[in-house]
């Protein structure tokens, strides 16, 4: 009995090769020289990949700085992998293997350094206005490489709150002539829990790294800013947005679904990010751009807001809804602004692709047929050609929110959104600085080259890191009034610093004037589309925005493009400067 039930696991032991004759004939010798060219011809594949993949990712490593990127890597990429999505793949999968041996595309030395780019928002003082759009990092694989090189902003996503995988290939088209894109993903996820365990796994290598552990108290430490980063980021000066969605399958005339998409997302991704966006703007998911009308974005920020008060963090991400720049009439944006207002978020992302198709071509483009063929294909459009409508959408928004609500005085610029000012940011305790500043900061930095001996003047009193926020808004009706509300004493009789807490306080007359409301503050903009030079992003600061961020100019010109767009920031400056 011990041999019968020893020989089935001596049999399950041996070669599969060797009980061939038992199943099957013997192969022929032509068959067995098919499997062998087979074999042959399956690694020779491989090995030709893995030779790419090494030449590819050595010369990526090279100092963000160099040409080598924009003029050789990135045609070189797009012969290796003819498909787009396939060569983005590569390129994140590259990146990626690079960061863990500590040889990715850096920007070398610290170029921001001198200050002349710093711009504040959602109490944080940033290294530059430049960041990265959603769809680079779709599952948040590699925010930290991108960080590195140079933007102050990085955004992932979109994430939906299960996985999903999108529309059918081929969904992305390229169009070089025109550096520009189309593409129908359909919001291709691998689910908020997925990406959340990533993120998870991101903070606590950091923590470990600090020797703080790699535990969940170790976590919590960093998240609740006690190691003096951005939970987002983890990079001081930089913030990291996670970009949220609805799952495809969920109705749009369904608005209670589509709010717990969203909270879903939020519930867990909302811990890891500095920043949460919510789009409503993809042009590749049926529907959704209906929920930008006043009513639906209304109750989808509004569950939001709530959702993010319940993030497990000390201090909660401030929020921003992405909107479409189709949506472009005045109705369309005033009743987006209405919802922006009502609900009490942050800002606004203002551009996404386009269904659009730029007509005619500009001057000096010259457009291949096959090329004007994939101009047929549907999904949306990115490339340079949407600057002009980002920039006129930027002006229309700035102008829209800083007029305000209906029922509220225009909004003056100041360090916090209302709805900031209870769920604070870790961060300097800085404002929000007018984009128009950072000309003047470029120049007072190359006054100080050409041997200036004055510190850099603001025309923000909020710029210093050294001021104290603003206090907590008055509220508008005297019933809310408590006895600890500094308004409810008279000016003359108010505690000067150096009057002791002891000391009586005078009430104020009752027949004296009530208190002034206290105006809503400044909402922040965010510009994408179209943006790909150090010019262009100059003028959509001027017009408004606090960030400009890139999408295809990065697909197009590699990993150096942000390094090179601040460098022709800082060259323009000094231009105008000479003239002037």
């Amino acid at each position: 009995m011990r041999a019968l039930r020893l020989r089935p696991s001596i049999l399950h032991r041996r070669p599969p090769h060797q009980f061939r004759s038992a199943t099957r004939p013997a192969s022929t010798a032509s068959e067995r020289t098919s499997e062998t060219i087979r074999e042959a011809a399956t690694n020779a594949r491989s090995g030709a990949t893995r030779t790419k993949n090494f030449v590819y990712g050595s010369i990526l490593s090279v100092d963000t700085r160099a040409s080598i990127h924009e003029w050789l890597v990135v045609p070189v990429l797009r012969q290796i992998y003819p498909d787009g999505e396939d060569a983005h793949h590569a390129g994140t999968a590259m990146l990626k293997a690079l960061h863990a041996f500590g040889l990715h595309p850096r920007e070398r030395g610290h170029p921001d350094a001198a200050g002349d780019l710093e711009v504040q928002i959602f109490g944080h003082t940033l290294n530059n206005p430049l960041g990265t759009s959603a769809g680079i990092d779709k599952g948040a694989e590699v925010p930290s490489a991108l960080l590195a090189l140079g933007p102050a902003i990085v955004e992932v996503g979109a994430v939906t709150p299960l996985p999903q995988s999108g529309n059918p290939k081929p969904r992305v088209f390229r169009l070089p002539s025109q550096n520009a894109l189309i593409n129908r993903y359909g919001f291709n996820s691998e689910g908020a829990e997925m990406v959340a365990m990533r993120l998870r796994q991101r903070v606590r290598e950091f923590a470990y790294h600090l020797g703080l552990g790699i535990d969940a108290e170790a976590e919590r430490i960093v998240l609740d800013g006690e190691a003096g980063v951005p939970p987002g980021s983890l990079t001081p000066g930089k913030l990291m947005a996670v970009q949220v969605a609805k799952n495809k399958d969920t109705s749009e005339h369904d608005i209670e679904a589509v709010k717990r998409d969203y909270c879903s997302a939020v519930n867990h991704l909302g811990k890891y990010a500095d920043i949460i966006v919510v789009n409503v703007s993809s042009p590749n998911t049926p529907g959704l751009r209906a929920l930008q009308s006043v009513e639906p974005l209304t109750h989808i920020l509004n569950s939001v807001v709530s959702a993010v008060k319940q993030v497990d963090r000390k201090t909660k991400p401030v929020i921003m809804v992405k909107v479409s720049p189709d949506e472009d009439s005045e109705e369309q944006v005033s009743g987006i602004c209405e919802a922006i207002w009502e609900s009490g978020v942050d800002g606004v992302i203002v551009g996404n692709t386009t269904k659009k198709r730029p007509d005619p071509i500009p001057k000096g483009y010259l457009l291949p047929q096959s090329e004007a063929n994939l101009l047929l294909e549907q999904g949306g459009y990115s490339g340079p050609q949407m600057f002009e409508r980002t920039l006129a959408l930027v002006k229309k928004y700035r102008k829209t929110l800083d007029d305000g609500p209906k029922q509220l005085p225009p909004a003056p610029s100041s360090s916090t959104t209302s709805a900031n000012r209870d769920r604070p940011v870790a961060g300097h305790s800085t404002g929000d600085e007018p984009a128009a500043s950072i000309v003047e900061k470029i120049e007072s930095a190359t006054s100080k080259d050409d041997g200036a001996s004055q510190p850099t003047t603001s025309s923000n009193p909020k710029v210093s890191a050294d001021i104290p926020s603003e206090p907590n808004p008055i509220p508008s009706n005297p019933d809310d009034l408590t006895e600890t509300t500094p308004t409810l004493f008279s000016p003359s009789s108010a505690p000067s610093s150096s009057t002791s807490s002891s000391a009586p306080l005078t009430p104020a007359p009752i027949n004296a004037a009530p208190a002034p409301i206290t105006p809503p503050s400044r909402k922040v903009i965010f510009a994408t589309g179209g943006i790909t030079n150090g010019r262009q992003a100059r003028e959509i600061l001027d017009a408004g925005a606090s960030v400009a961020m890139v999408y295809t100019a990065l697909i197009y010109g590699g990993v150096g493009t942000i390094s090179r767009i601040k460098e022709e920031m800082r060259s323009e400056t000094r231009k105008r400067r000479k003239q002037g």
